[in-house]
C-alpha cells in the first residue's frame, strides 16, 4: 500500500516543542537517505512483527477516552480496553474492532488489562464510521500503521516528508519525523508525525483527525503484544 507524505500545518508545528540534542528548538529539514528508509520500512516492520501492544489516547471535549490493547497487523483486528478520562466514563469496558466494524463490551470497572480470551457474550457491535468520529478515526489509524510492503522510498521526499527533531519515548532515543499518512478509510486528512527509532521501530504516532482539535496519540509501549482472539462469531477482515 503506497501511502502519501504530509507536511507540517501550523497546528502540529506548535503542539508540542520539538528538542534536538542541544536541547533546543529543533527546524524542520530535509530527510537524510538513512531517515528516508526507516520512515519506509515503518509499517511493514509492524506487519513483521505480526502484531504491536499500543495505547491510543484519543481527546474529546468531555476529557478523552484511553484504549490499552493490542493490533494484529496480519488480520486488521485490534482488541483492548477502553476507559475515559474526565467526565466521559460511558464508554468503558473492553473494545475489538477491523476495518469495517466496532465491537464494545461495557463494564462499569474494566480490568487494567483486556483478557486475553474475549468473552463470549455481552458485545454491542457497530459499523465503524468512516468520518465525524474520532474515536473511529483513531481505530482506523492505529490499522493502518501496519502494511505487508514498505513504503515507496524514492516518493517520501518528493511528498514532503522531513525531519523535525529527537526524543526519547519509553527509553528509546528516537528521530521525529513528518510523514506518511495511516492509509486509513477514516475519511479525514491526517497529519501523521512518526517517533522512531534507529533500526525503523515505531514507538510513537501522532495523527491530526479533522473532527477534534487535538491530535490522537499512539504508544508503542513496552508492554509485551497479546495476541489478538476474534470474539466468537465475528470473521476479521482478510
Amino acid at each position: 500500500m503506497a501511502a502519501a507524505a504530509l507536511g507540517i500545518t501550523a497546528a502540529a508545528t506548535t503542539a508540542f516543542v520539538l528538542l534536538g540534542n542541544s536541547g533546543d528548538a529543533t527546524a524542520p529539514r530535509a530527510l537524510t537517505s538513512d531517515e528516508v528508509n526507516r520512515l519506509a520500512i515503518t509499517r511493514f516492520l509492524n506487519y513483521q512483527a505480526r502484531g504491536r501492544a499500543v495505547t491510543i489516547t484519543v481527546p474529546n471535549a468531555a476529557g478523552g477516552l484511553v484504549v490499552t490493547g493490542s493490533v494484529d497487523y496480519r488480520t486488521h483486528t485490534g482488541y483492548g480496553v477502553v476507559r475515559g478520562t474526565g467526565r466521559d466514563t460511558s464508554s468503558d469496558g473492553l473494545i475489538q474492532w477491523t476495518d469495517t466494524t466496532v465491537l464494545v463490551h461495557p463494564m462499569t470497572d474494566p480490568p487494567a488489562a483486556a483478557p486475553a480470551s474475549p468473552p463470549t457474550s455481552g458485545w454491542y457491535s457497530r459499523p465503524l464510521r468512516t468520518s465525524g468520529m474520532t474515536l473511529d478515526s483513531a481505530l482506523a489509524i492505529a490499522l493502518g500503521l501496519g502494511s505487508d510492503r514498505p513504503d515507496n522510498a524514492a516518493l517520501l521526499p518528493q511528498s514532503g516528508a522531513a525531519w523535525v527533531g529527537q526524543d526519547e519515548v519509553h527509553g528509546h532515543r528516537t528521530d521525529i519525523m513528518n510523514g506518511p499518512d495511516a492509509d486509513t478509510k477514516a475519511g479525514t486528512s491526517q497529519t501523521v508525525r512518526y517517533w522512531l527509532g534507529s533500526d525503523g521501530t515505531m514507538y510513537r504516532v501522532q495523527a491530526d483527525i479533522a473532527s477534534e482539535p487535538q491530535p490522537v496519540v499512539f504508544d508503542f509501549d513496552n508492554r509485551a503484544y497479546v495476541p489478538v482472539q476474534p470474539v466468537p462469531g465475528v470473521t476479521p477482515a482478510p
